[in-house]
């Protein structure tokens, strides 16, 4: 599932760099279930470290399971409805928003899909419509299954953060995926190895 603010989509002709995102235990405080703003919580230094990597020319892209759709705990309209309420949020606090929110709300004992991590559809999903260069872009999350996703859609680097579940996910991870301590310190590493790679 897509939700795209107006005036974005696939119009850009030169693909470009994008840092793809999961949500809970990465941007936010993983409170379980989460669907109504009231319960969100920004971890520490997170809207300024979106801010700076946005300024820096990459695109941002939130990637998130959400089976609490399938599993009757909240809707649809409630995942887009705070992901509306953090856009909003964030312009407040930045002066900008993100590029796009991504979803997968299916259930993962029911079937198979392409869009739940570790799956990379949500990514594929993301880079296009928003026209991105998935092979210089970044995947951060707080889950193996964040880093698998990253890896198997091609991106340049994964990172796992060790917020949320990032402690336990550490002891069986990729080889080659970079760890760093919160959202803030993985948008350094990015912008230091973006602006390395710049012609």
């Amino acid at each position: 599932m897509t939700d795209l603010p107006a005036g974005l989509g696939p119009e850009r002709k030169e693909p470009r760099p994008a840092v793809f995102i999961d949500r809970d235990g990465t941007l936010n405080h993983d409170s379980g279930y989460l669907y109504k703003f009231e319960d969100f919580r920004w971890i520490e230094g997170v809207p300024e470290a979106l801010s700076r990597l946005k300024a820096a020319g990459l695109a941002l892209a939130v990637v998130t399971n959400q089976s609490g759709v399938a599993r009757g705990i909240y809707s649809l309209a409630d995942v887009r409805l705070i992901h509306e309420r953090i856009d909003q949020d964030l312009r407040a606090r930045q002066g900008m928003a993100l590029d796009g929110w991504y979803f997968c709300p299916h259930h993962p004992d029911r079937g198979q899909c392409q869009c739940r991590k570790p799956a990379p559809g949500l990514l594929l999903a993301a880079a296009a419509d928003l026209g991105l260069d998935i092979a210089r872009s970044y995947m951060v999350g707080d889950k193996s299954l964040d880093v698998q996703a990253g890896l198997a859609a091609g991106v340049r680097l994964a990172i796992l953060v060790l917020t949320g579940y990032g402690p336990q996910a550490r002891k069986n991870l990729p080889e080659g995926t970079m760890v760093a301590d919160s959202f803030p310190q993985a948008a350094e590493l990015i912008l230091s190895d973006f602006s390395a790679g710049q012609p």
